[in-house]
């Protein structure tokens, strides 16, 4: 099925430091589905994408600053990883508030590798069952999570995955989720 998600617009949340691939990919999933993707985040401009958290990537224009966004505009919420990313988002006021709204509006949030550092900011993962990028682990348990250590987990609209290796089943379960996401 080539065009579920037609008409359906979804979010990625990412700012400069971003992990390349775990931001193309989902991208490039969500639009084979027919859907739309808009880029927010802190800053308007464009960001500056990574690989492996070392070595410069693309740069990604942005389509709206995350403070401006309404939450439901979009059927779904991307969060890529790359440690920079994340780390910088959760310390960024309009962009916690995001999250914890999307999240609580019921529509899925996919967050892969140290994408589910913004959850925890979020207040979002008590209770909660996730996967991540190992090293946040301990955070994810901290703020009341439950970790598991499988390739993607599903817990209601939390979606989330480990690393880019995990990309494939990360990618067809969001396009899944979105599909049935009531926007």
């Amino acid at each position: 099925m080539a065009n579920e998600l037609r008409g359906r617009t979804v979010a990625i949340l990412a700012t400069d430091g971003v992990e390349q691939v775990e931001l193309e990919e989902p991208k490039k999933a969500v639009e084979r589905a027919g859907g739309t993707v808009h880029l927010l985040s802190v800053h308007d401009g464009e960001i500056q994408a990574m690989h492996g958290d070392i070595d410069k990537g693309d740069t990604f224009a942005v389509d709206r600053v995350v403070s401006t966004a309404p939450v439901d505009g979009y059927v779904g919420l991307i969060l890529p990883g790359g440690t920079i990313n994340p780390d910088r988002l959760r310390v960024d006021r309009g962009a916690v508030e995001f999250v914890r709204d999307f999240v609580g509006s019921g529509r899925p949030v996919g967050a892969i590798c140290h994408g589910p550092w913004t959850l925890v900011e979020a207040d979002v993962v008590r209770g909660r069952r996730l996967t991540s990028y190992p090293s946040i682990r301990g955070d994810i348990r901290n703020a009341g999570g439950e970790v598991l250590d499988e390739e993607v987990v599903v817990d209601g609209n939390l979606v989330t995955s480990r690393n880019p290796d995990d990309l494939p089943a990360f990618c067809a379960t969001l396009v899944e989720q979105f599909a049935r996401s009531e926007a």
